[in-house]
């Protein structure tokens, strides 16, 4: 008994200290801050509820680190402390005497007003009336600088996720003593790339969950009780659970009509001025704070939204403004937490989390709004190299030595870096919208992160997943930056989605470092590393969109056409031993919403207009599907 209780007291050894550790930090925290709860007045008369941590200290001034959110800043009442405080990394800022600041976004939770869903930016206000998230952000921001003891009259924002689009907000609102901005993982185009659409395509389930879950459900007045969703899905296996729904016209009738932001996304299809409105990226010309844009390689939610804003930043401001990237191996938000080692079955070999919060956040925050420090270090752009599992730090992103390479499907499921010289040559599956190819293995409720590097060997045994792979690597293949699907596909319908996946297949005999067995070690037990197939990168493309977001276009039945479309960037190092994978699909569900593969809406179809296509992805000379790679050269 003695030794079987050994390893267990040894595993809980970490928790336990990590647990005293919260407890000390907890005692500290109340020992030296105080909380205060205002109603800070808008411009237009709305006051917007704001929970004020204070530090007692009154031999300096302080920094105000602040972030605005629509899930609520509880606990309410000036009695009860958030735990955020001492059980993540804002307990280092509280040793640096931070005044923490979280705001009730207008018309949410305990603030006055109504709440719009990623509310547009309004480049020309004119009155008080005309207000957005960047003057509610402006009005904030005065009234604390003029109101709260002991600040020094630099304030910085942060947010991850829904509060990076409104930290991204915050950059966008001119106030002068606004020094830093963080936008982590933030909302930024819901259209084609984050949380509800990939390239057109509905995330049905990401969506439904969302908004059903509560959040988008109406909020007459102010208050600290979160609505009570009354939705109940049939059965505890989300696959079967959207295939049994079936049409989105469906998901619709089970919400009603008491969610707003539901009901407009279906009435907007296509990439219209509504969409428009709602992406920052139009917006972001003279940003004056600091900007660091964070996100996480694997984050299933908003993966796109890191790398693009801070694109568009580049691009719309001068070359002499301070706006960096940092790109680590996370899921969504695991940058904040207290462990950074691994995901799913895959692990990066260091904490990458705590050294990003004590080597760049709490530096560049320090830096802008204490004067302390030297970030000189700190490069354009930070992004850690899977594969390698190492931090890389460019002058650009993409690399300067970063070079799009062609490489081509071929006959028999092979890759080529050469063009095929074939007459005619094609691959060819039947998608069926009845039976789709499920986004991950296993049976699960909700929406795994981990799916994001999971094993695709369970696809590969499908007939309707087409396979290519090189041979073994004879050396390293490193890519950073931009990957573009370039197929060259035709129809027996008049549309169809298209799921390009990089992966990474490991070695037979793979064993992590230090281990003397083939299984990855999981809080599920042992996992059979040996020709693990690591998805890198996957992304969907609704064929409609192919030429124009804003127009979409039916397919002509067995006519070759071309679908060209980019995943989000990547940065990985397939290992010498190793192979690279191309997997190509037609659906990934119920990650996305099943195309009928007809050119027909969407959002209003029936049960009845799904039907089977054959697709062929075609790899002869005069129409050579290939996959760009991002090849980083010596």
């Amino acid at each position: 008994m003695a030794r079987k209780l050994f390893p267990l007291i040894f595993l809980l050894i970490p928790y336990l200290a990590i647990a005293q550790v919260n407890s000390q930090d907890s005692a500290w925290i109340r020992e030296n801050y105080y909380k205060k709860e205002v109603y800070i007045p808008m411009r237009d008369g709305v006051k917007l509820f704001t929970s004020i941590y204070l530090p007692k200290d009154t031999t300096e001034k302080h920094p105000i680190l602040m972030q605005r959110t629509p899930y609520s800043c509880a606990p309410y009442g000036e009695e009860n402390f958030s735990a955020r405080l001492w059980m993540s990394h804002y307990r280092y800022y509280a040793r640096e005497h931070y005044i923490f600041v979280t705001q009730d976004v207008r018309g949410r939770w305990m603030s006055e007003g109504e709440f719009v869903d990623v509310r547009p930016f309004n480049p020309d206000k004119k009155a008080n009336t005309d207000i957005d998230e960047a003057s509610d952000t402006y009005d904030a921001i005065d009234w604390m600088v003029k109101n709260l003891p002991y600040n020094n009259e630099k304030v910085g924002v942060m947010g991850i996720s829904y509060p990076g689009f409104y930290s991204t907000m915050a950059a966008l609102s001119g106030h002068p003593a606004l020094k830093a901005v963080s936008p982590q993982a933030p909302v930024t185009d819901w259209f084609q790339g984050d949380d509800f659409h990939h390239n057109g395509a509905l995330f049905v389930m990401d969506g439904f969950t969302f908004y059903s879950g509560g959040f988008g459900f109406p909020r007459p007045k102010p208050t600290t009780v979160g609505p009570r969703p009354t939705l109940k899905l049939p059965m505890n296996d989300n696959y079967q659970t959207y295939l049994q729904i079936g049409a989105l016209k469906n998901f619709m009738k089970l919400t009603g009509d008491s969610i707003a932001f539901l009901k407009e996304l279906y009435q907007h299809p296509n990439r219209d001025a509504w969409w428009e409105a709602r992406d920052p990226r139009n917006f972001v010309t003279n940003v004056k704070p600091a900007m660091l844009e964070v996100g996480g390689l694997f984050d299933a939610e908003d993966c796109f939204g890191a790398w693009n804003l801070y694109k568009a930043i580049e691009k719309k401001n001068p070359a002499s403004i301070f706006n960096k990237i940092v790109m680590g191996p996370w899921y969504h938000g695991q940058w904040a937490s207290q462990d950074g080692t691994q995901l799913g079955h895959v692990k990066f070999d260091s904490n990458t989390a705590f050294w990003y919060q004590n080597n760049i956040e709490m530096p560049f925050f320090n830096y802008f709004l204490k004067g302390k420090g030297d970030i000189s270090y700190l490069a354009e752009a930070n992004v850690f190299m899977t594969g390698a599992n190492e931090w890389k730090h460019y002058d650009q992103w993409p690399p300067a030595n970063s070079q799009p390479t062609s490489i081509y499907l071929g006959d028999n499921g092979s890759l080529s870096w050469n063009a095929p010289t074939a007459k005619k040559s094609f691959s060819e599956y039947i998608s069926d919208p009845g039976h789709p190819v499920p986004y991950t293995e296993d049976v699960h409720f909700f929406r795994t992160r981990e799916y994001m590097d999971d094993d695709q060997r369970f696809a590969s045994r499908r007939p309707d997943v087409l396979t290519f792979e090189t041979g073994i690597l004879d050396k390293d293949l490193t890519l950073a930056g931009v990957v573009t699907a370039d197929l060259k596909v035709s129809l027996s319908t008049t549309d169809a989605d298209f799921i390009v996946k990089i992966i990474d297949v490991f070695p037979d005999d793979f064993r992590y470092p230090g281990t003397t067995s083939q299984f990855g070690r999981t809080a599920g037990g042992a996992y059979p590393m040996g020709g693990y197939e690591m998805l890198v990168r996957g992304e969907i493309m609704r064929g409609r969109f192919r030429n124009s977001f804003a127009n979409p276009e039916a397919f002509k039945p067995n006519k070759v056409e071309t679908v060209k479309y980019n995943l989000p960037d990547i940065s990985h190092t397939f290992k010498k031993g190793h192979r690279l994978m191309i997997q190509i699909q037609s659906s990934w569900f119920p990650l996305a919403d099943r195309n009928p593969q007809q050119f027909v809406n969407i959002y209003e179809c029936d049960d009845k207009d799904f039907i089977k296509s054959t697709i062929r992805i075609f790899h002869d000379a005069a129409n050579a599907s290939n996959i760009i790679l991002p090849v980083l050269k010596n």
